[in-house]
């Protein structure tokens, strides 16, 4: 039977979009991974990070305050930025601080008697290098454009890959499972793409709101559609959406207002009626058995993810699961709740995106949204590797080896309303797709001028 001319040139020109897609895609593939991987255990991490700073002798326990204090003591001149509640009787609490040279900030571990343990460099923990790498590769910003441009080209690899994994009236085998011989490391590649492909599909459309020209987009559409209420609560390309564009996580300060936070002996200012306040805001926090970790904030002092500085006390969950996340505020004066917000109070969009960070980060629903998404980050290790290898054992002595050229351009509706999707919802795949058409046109002319 005759091939169809245009359902050829219609496979062809989908098979060269997705050998290179997974050209450019797969060494990214295997950063984010392996990254995304560990960053699933965040918790985890973290608790056997700081295991020297836990299980100590709960007798003799001092003040909240005191160990602000001895924090201070031990790092001169540095400013009290938060107070982080203990996630078990035993554990040491974390004060951190901004150093004397106003930009370098420390984890400071304080005993329940008030003896300083050690301290950590936030920006060298290990789940900060690990995010720094997923999100940004270490290059900053543009790393940050590398990544989302690498997730867009994965999305148009999985979508190229599914048509072409397509049964068209075969049988399971090869399909839905692998057949061996010959067709065994084809049939674990299409296989393997199939089964990670809806999972692999919600981790990059769940990334897309962190990346920097297409979340800056959707921040955009956001507020010129009023979809906003409250702060944000998630980067965009790695920088807080709310600081000024160099300013970082710490951009926005009121040092007046800091000022009651730190030791009343030492300064005059007093933000509240009492004997200390952080003494009295931590109880507070304390008594509503916020999910870990519960930060208390004093006035003045940087907000999460960029939201200005308040005259107010704040109390919140930094939780991964975004649901559960609950931000207190109390007046400095005289203690009273002044604002609660919960997941609830935002935009259906924000909490839309909120379920989907949960997800992304493996926090939705505990260990076994973990578990859902290490098998999806080894799926797509395994798609690699396997498409590495049949690339390898295909390739010719000299050049790529590209699919071959259709020998005429596929028309198609289908074709072409999927590429003016990809155009107008991924942009960074937009203008790198006309690159290589670009590319593509002046090298066809070079070889016929020749």
């Amino acid at each position: 039977m005759a091939l169809n001319p245009e359902k050829t040139s219609l496979y062809r020109t989908i098979w060269r979009w997705h050998f290179y897609a997974g050209l450019f895609v797969v060494p990214m593939v295997l950063i984010l991974s392996l990254t995304g991987a560990l960053y699933l255990f965040k918790p985890q991490v973290e608790r056997w990070e700081e295991r020297a700073f836990q299980g100590l002798s709960i007798e003799g326990v001092t003040a909240p305050s005191a160990q602000r204090d001895a924090a201070l003591a031990a790092f001169p001149r540095a400013l009290f930025h938060s107070y982080r509640l203990p996630e078990r009787p035993g554990d040491a609490a974390m004060i951190h601080l901004m150093l004397g040279d106003g930009k370098t900030m420390r984890d400071v571990f304080v005993s329940p008697q008030g003896d300083v343990l050690g301290s950590i460099d936030p920006a060298r923990r290990i789940m900060a290098i690990d995010h720094d790498i997923h999100g940004q590769l270490l290059l900053g910003p543009k790393g940050s454009w590398i990544v989302e441009l690498a997730a867009s080209w994965a999305i148009v690899m999985i979508a190229t890959g599914l048509y072409l994994w397509w049964p068209r009236g075969r049988g399971v085998a090869g399909v839905l499972y692998p057949r061996g011989g010959k067709a065994f490391w084809r049939d674990m590649h299409a296989v393997t793409g199939f089964w990670v492909s809806g999972l692999a599909m919600v981790l990059l459309l769940t990334g897309l709101p962190w990346a920097d020209v297409w979340g800056s987009g959707f921040k955009g559409v956001r507020e010129q559609m009023g979809w906003v209420k409250g702060a944000q609560d998630w980067t965009i390309g790695g920088r807080a959406p709310s600081a000024a564009p160099d300013a970082g996580e710490h951009a926005e300060h009121d040092h007046m207002a800091m000022m009651a936070g730190m030791d009343h002996s030492a300064h005059t200012s007093h933000a509240m009626h009492m004997p200390d306040a952080l003494d009295a805001i931590v109880a507070k926090a304390s008594a509503e058995h916020l999910p870990f970790p519960v930060i208390v904030t004093p006035p003045g002092a940087p907000q999460a993810f960029g939201a200005k500085a308040t005259p107010l006390w704040s109390v919140r969950s930094d939780t991964q699961n975004r649901p559960q996340r609950v931000t207190i505020r109390y007046d400095a004066t005289t203690a009273r709740e002044v604002s609660r917000e919960t997941f609830a109070d935002k935009h259906v969009i924000d909490r839309v995106v909120g379920y989907g960070v949960a997800w992304h980060e493996g926090a939705l629903f505990g260990w076994v949204n973990q578990l859902i998404g290490l098998l999806t980050a080894l799926m797509l290790v395994a798609l690699s590797v396997t498409g590495f290898i049949l690339w390898w054992r295909r390739r010719p002595e000299r050049g790529l080896g590209a699919p071959p050229k259709p020998h005429a351009p596929a028309k198609s509706l289908g074709i072409m309303l999927i590429g003016g999707f990809f155009f107008l919802t991924l942009p960074l795949f937009a203008l790198s797709l006309t690159a290589v058409w670009l590319i593509d046109l002046l090298s066809r002319k070079v070889l016929r001028a020749a």
